[in-house]
């Protein structure tokens, strides 16, 4: 694939701070440089970047997204490896975006945008059905939630049926299907017949239209929890709130995080009230637990501040980590 960037073990290095002693995780894994080496390896999950901002753009939110892969990088490369933190994993590279990012930098009008997105979605959808259909779990970074659309067609493709999705989101993207944009990713993907059931976890009733709230109450596929409904639940009552949704979707489902969900988070619709660090740990735990085809976290902005690439760092050694420890 000419529109993807293999990170090599030479590469690698430049993000990995060495100590005497210690073994660092991006010391301990095994990098590959094309596709046909991934079909012979062990590793369970497949790590990959798509650095790109512009469907979050089209949708009128605000930048920052297509910075967060190498912050990540630093951060997650440089976990301890011990017998607590897993090397089952493989990180891949990422997706090319430069030339769309540049051309698009100064495109203001939002659907010249979105046009631009559909390049990405077919990037996109053919690495994870590739990944996939070597049943193996890709972990998605990105990136707008306008990925999720590519996420969901590659997922759906490789197991030649439609997916269960559960997403935790402050926003539903639902919206229409006018044009390409971060706020209608899951509406492209059940109007394509990739998506079945979609279960929406913490969504906020002031930042929800009423059309939508009428739509998913309509629709026996969908199912939200809101995230007001969260407020005052302790610890165990909001995991025994989410394992519905869980169970909604079916055990067997896609797991996407959209990082506008969490509190004071850098993100493209940051937020003052939202789930925290910790809660969000917690269900990805709960998660993990059923067969997840695939991890998206979407929207951070990890350009001014280093702890928002540590934290995504922890959802994916969360996610990762085998059960046993």
């Amino acid at each position: 694939m000419i529109f993807f960037n293999f990170l090599t073990e030479n590469s690698a290095k430049a993000y990995i701070n060495s100590r005497e002693g210690e073994t660092k995780l991006g010391e301990s894994i095994n990098y590959i440089s094309s596709f046909e080496e991934l079909e012979h390896t062990a590793a369970k999950y497949v790590i990959f970047g798509v650095p790109e901002d512009i469907g979050i753009r089209a949708n009128q939110g605000k930048p920052g997204a297509s910075s967060t892969w190498e912050p990540f990088l630093k951060a997650f490369l440089n976990i301890q490896h011990n017998s607590y933190n897993a090397n089952n994993c493989v990180v891949l590279g990422n997706i090319k975006t430069e030339e769309l990012q540049q051309k698009a930098e100064h495109v203001e009008d939002p659907k010249l945008l979105g046009e631009m997105l559909p390049e990405i979605d077919d990037m996109l959808s053919e690495v994870v059905q590739k990944i996939v259909s070597l049943q193996k779990v890709p972990i998605i970074i990105g990136g707008g939630h306008n990925n999720s659309y590519g996420n969901i067609k590659g997922c759906s493709k490789a197991l030649e049926k439609p997916i269960d999705v559960l997403n935790i989101d402050a926003h539903t993207d639902l919206r229409t299907t006018n044009f390409r944009h971060s706020g209608n990713g899951f509406s492209y993907a059940k109007k394509e017949g990739f998506l079945n059931h979609y279960a929406l976890v913490g969504i906020h009733q002031n930042y929800t239209p009423r059309y939508i709230f009428d739509m998913m109450n309509e629709d026996k596929t969908i199912s939200y929890s809101l995230f007001e409904e969260y407020l005052h639940l302790t610890t165990i009552d909001k995991l025994i709130r989410f394992k519905k949704a869980i169970n909604f979707v079916r055990d067997k489902f896609a797991l996407e995080l959209d990082c506008d969900a969490i509190q004071d988070f850098n993100s493209s619709a940051m937020t003052p009230s939202g789930f925290s660090i910790n809660e969000i740990r917690s269900f990805i735990n709960l998660a993990k637990k059923q067969q997840v085809y695939y991890l998206h976290i979407c929207e951070a902005d990890a350009s001014k501040n280093p702890m928002i690439a540590k934290a995504l760092s922890y959802f994916v050694s969360d996610f990762i980590r085998p059960e046993t420890n």
